[in-house]
């Protein structure tokens, strides 16, 4: 044999294991109009095992999706780094202080307010005791003349009813000066706010709980009274 033959015999008997390929037929496009079938068109050859699927883009709608969840995170947190631990206790320490130090203001700010109303319940204690003394001194200046006349009345010889009766009018004016009136009683509707009863008496000229007689005047000071009048109240038979 020679040298050149076997070369050739070498190929053969490769080509003999050789796997044979799958091939199938790719459907041929369509044919223009008018056109006609290409006969030197390739048939395609695949493989046994199909190629491995490539990586995919996203769709836009997927991109955007994600572009959408990622603008719904705030930025600060986004951007936001873990602290360290002495970081964080760095930061509690500084509350820490605030706080004490706001704690320390309003402790100030209250003593303060205390010693505030404290200082102005003495102020006006003391103004209304100075109130007080003065007006004392007042009503008793106006009533040393009823005195002056009692004194008179008792020395003068004789009927002192005109005398006492006059000292009477005086006082009544004095002390109604100061808002003093007399509580109006016979005859009226029996009033616990400015009557006290302190007995009933069957009676067939008045109605029942109307007064029937005084026993002690009573008083009103500005209006508001400051002895009730000891009356007698009718009673139905």
């Amino acid at each position: 044999m020679s040298s050149e033959e076997h070369p050739h015999r070498e190929e053969e008997e490769e080509s003999r294991w050789e796997e044979p390929r799958e091939v199938r037929d790719v459907p041929e496009p369509a044919a223009e109009a008018g056109g006609s079938e290409d006969p030197g068109a390739i048939p395609e050859v695949l493989d046994d095992e199909p190629a491995e699927d490539l990586a995919k883009e996203p769709s836009p709608e997927e991109a955007l999706s994600e572009e959408e969840t990622l603008s719904e995170v705030p930025p600060e947190i986004l951007q936001e780094e873990i602290p360290s631990p002495e970081e964080e206790v760095s930061a509690l320490k500084g509350r820490l202080e605030l706080a004490r130090k706001e704690r320390d203001e309003y402790l100030n700010d209250m003593r303060r307010m205390k010693a505030e109303i404290e200082n102005s319940r003495k102020r006006q204690e003391k103004e209304r005791a100075r109130f007080v003394q003065l007006a004392s001194e007042r009503l008793v200046r106006e009533l040393l003349p009823v005195l002056d006349n009692l004194e008179r009345a008792l020395e003068a010889e004789g009927d002192i009813r005109e005398g006492v009766q006059a000292t009477r009018e005086h006082l009544m004016a004095v002390l109604e000066q100061e808002g003093l009136s007399p509580i109006a009683s016979d005859g009226e509707n029996f009033d616990p706010a400015f009557h006290e009863a302190v007995m009933s008496q069957p009676s067939d000229e008045h109605e029942e709980d109307t007064v029937i007689k005084t026993l002690e005047r009573g008083y009103t000071l500005n209006g508001r009274p400051i002895r009730p009048a000891k009356v007698i109240v009718a009673q139905q038979v």
